[in-house]
């Protein structure tokens, strides 16, 4: 059996390579002891098409994750549940509850999952494990569940609601991480971060006792980052010993710009194709 674990950037807001589709949304494919996972399902235009040029095959899926429930990380997801009808949905209920957002120009919008993926949710009860704690998906990988907000300066990052009023705040509970342990300290795969960046890695590094943060892939939603905000998180991600950053999505090109800068030689892209190898205990 393969000693090193993979995961393939299947949707990002970015691509490398050709014929590719980028789309403001997410989703990672996991290889891991002959496992296969998916951690989110992006908008649902590029997930099947970037797969397929990739050399993907969807329907061997073993298990899918949801790190939360907005639209471009769930939409993708009845495409999933077609193809891979025996894979398993990890995701916090929460996340099938109404979602909405505030845009820039004061409209409050529907952000959450499409209407048509949840009807194949609903349809496929069978299918779902509720998480919202702690959870092994399989031997070495595990789901947070909720994340404890620690910090006093980190926040969802932006304007989202429970209602389409725009009237009770939705904190947005079903955000959650997963997490690899790999021969070099543990692997994290964040989907927005929507708890906070260093919540997050404060947290799991609690569950797996202490261990090293090795790496951090994903969303970390820094584009609206206050200065105190980013400042506070650069010097937390050095004081933890973060070795290897990915971010990509909802990051932002500043805040990336940032990381990159203030981590230099720890810093990777995130675009779809991107593959990151890693040692299996």
């Amino acid at each position: 059996m393969d000693e090193n674990g993979r995961i393939t950037v299947l949707v990002d807001d970015c691509v490398r390579g050709r014929d590719l589709l980028g789309e403001h949304g997410l989703a990672f494919w996991v290889e891991i002891r002959g496992r296969r996972l998916l951690f989110d399902t992006g908008q649902g235009v590029g997930l099947a098409h970037n797969a397929k040029l990739l050399g993907i095959r969807l329907e061997s899926a073993n298990a899918v994750v949801l790190s939360h429930g907005h639209y471009d990380h769930t939409g993708g997801l009845g495409h999933v549940l077609e193809v891979a009808p025996q894979a398993e949905i990890y995701v916090h209920p929460a996340a099938l509850e109404p979602k909405y957002v505030r845009t820039d120009d004061g409209a409050v919008k529907e952000a959450g999952m499409p209407s048509a993926v949840r009807k194949a949710v609903d349809a496929r009860p069978h299918s779902l494990i509720a998480v919202e704690r702690p959870t092994e998906i399989v031997d070495g990988v595990f789901v947070t569940g909720e994340i404890p907000r620690r910090t006093e300066y980190e926040s969802t990052g932006g304007a989202f609601f429970a209602d389409s009023g725009g009237q009770h705040a939705d904190p947005l509970p079903d955000d959650q991480a997963m997490f690899v342990e790999s021969r070099h300290g543990t692997i994290v795969l964040l989907g927005c971060g929507h708890a906070g960046v260093i919540n997050t890695l404060q947290y799991v590094r609690d569950l797996a006792d202490g261990k090293s943060i090795h790496a951090v892939v994903g969303g970390m939603h820094l584009i609206k980052a206050s200065r105190d905000r980013m400042e506070r998180t650069v010097d937390s991600l050095c004081r933890m010993g973060v070795e290897r950053l990915v971010p990509g999505h909802c990051t932002g090109t500043a805040a990336t710009a940032e990381l990159w800068s203030a981590l230099p030689g720890r810093c990777d892209s995130c675009e779809v194709g991107t593959v990151v190898e890693f040692g299996i205990p």
